[in-house]
């Protein structure tokens, strides 16, 4: 049987992209990632996560990741369509790229919603060929199962690869999280002169507190 984890990172901040990303292995394989000290991404630095991601990758059937930019982020709020829904959205593309539909794969997600079953409900409208899948959705899978883990870290790369590519065209941005001082005083001094560039979540209510007068709606 395969072990198919998802996590994303980036779900929070003001500026740059959300990243999802999913990790295919060998059951087996699990145990092997957990002995060679892959866990949540959150508890890494980042030269160790440079590293396991590599070595995540040498030991996996195959990763893929997708990103949400802040323009597709601020559409799908603006449309109704809610954070939430368009993550489930991005879980699936991931899904139905990595499923080889030959063989069983558990599917394990770590659950950004406070509803499991519902948002587990979402997440199926969009897969593809769901017969050979068996997944489960849960809250804190990045901690308890070493493929989220390692799905956790591949993302966590990524979204760390984007902002660098943005502080290299746009200054010091900071980590792009509202709560970063750095970030606030970019927003504050570049916030206006930016605004139309496509790295700011115009939906988010830190924005409005930043610009009250742009006519976006607060997420």
């Amino acid at each position: 049987m395969l072990v198919m984890g998802i996590d994303d990172a980036g779900r929070g901040p003001l500026i740059g992209p959300m990243i999802l990303a999913g990790v295919l292995v060998e059951e087996n394989v699990e145990e092997i990632l957990k002995k060679k000290g892959i866990r949540d991404s959150k508890k890494l630095n980042h030269p160790t996560r440079i590293r396991l991601a590599e070595l995540i990758k040498s030991l996996a059937v195959d990763v893929h990741a997708v990103k949400a930019f802040p323009e597709q982020i601020d559409h799908a709020i603006h449309s109704g369509i809610n954070l939430n829904t368009l993550e489930a959205m991005k879980a699936a593309e991931i899904i139905n790229k990595l499923n080889t539909e030959k063989e069983t794969i558990k599917v394990i997600i770590d659950c950004p919603s406070v509803n499991i079953k519902s948002w587990t409900n979402k997440l199926m409208e969009f897969i593809r060929h769901p017969s050979n899948l068996a997944v489960v959705c849960e809250h804190k899978a990045d901690v308890n199962h070493p493929s989220v883990s390692a799905a956790s870290i591949l993302a966590k790369v990524v979204r760390e690869e984007e902002v660098s590519k943005l502080k290299k065209q746009y200054g010091d941005i900071g980590s792009g999280y509202p709560s970063d001082p750095f970030t606030q005083e970019f927003v504050k001094k570049h916030g206006k002169k930016h605004k139309d560039s496509g790295i700011f979540r115009k939906s988010w209510a830190t924005w409005k507190s930043f610009f009250p007068g742009d006519k976006q709606t607060t997420l």
